[in-house]
């Protein structure tokens, strides 16, 4: 977390304050960036089964989100001021999410089906499901039905 704080602040020419961190579980979510209090939350079972790919691409990842909060105010959390930082300043391509293993990240998943086949969500957003929200799947945009355990998963 340091050398890129020192990296941001020698390639930015201008001091940033360093942010609070904790680790928590947090659904399949790496990191998490929260802007206005200057905190960082790392997932620690994610972080500890991938250890080398976490240091070099999730912590500037969220590192950037508060500097480019810092810098720039309220901009898309993407967009192509995040992109910048990324990749120039990290010398990290920008990517949006990523791509480390989650399975042993969450235990309580309910199946929903949609066009494209099976969508897992979290106890938590099947709660809210229960309670009256629905999602849409993120390829068909179809609203996601809530599969019964005995059911077969035909589409």
């Amino acid at each position: 977390m340091s050398a890129c704080y020192e990296l941001a602040e020698h390639h930015l020419g201008r001091q940033f304050p360093r942010p609070h961190i904790t680790f928590r579980k947090s659904g399949k979510n790496a990191g998490t960036a929260f802007l206005n209090v200057n905190r960082i939350n790392f997932h620690p079972i994610i972080y500890t089964s991938n250890q080398e790919i976490f240091i070099n691409e999730v912590v500037p990842h969220e590192v950037s989100h508060l500097l480019v909060w810092q810098c720039f105010g309220k901009v898309k959390p993407h967009g192509k001021e995040w992109q910048a930082m990324m990749s120039q300043v990290f010398n990290c391509e920008p990517n949006v999410t990523h791509r480390l293993d989650t399975s042993g990240t969450t235990k309580n998943v309910i199946q929903y089906q949609c066009q494209c086949g099976v969508v897992e969500l979290g106890i938590r957003r099947h709660n809210k499901v229960l309670k009256g929200a629905q999602y849409r799947c993120r390829r068909c945009e179809r609203i996601l039905v809530y599969v019964e355990p005995n059911e077969t998963n035909a589409a």
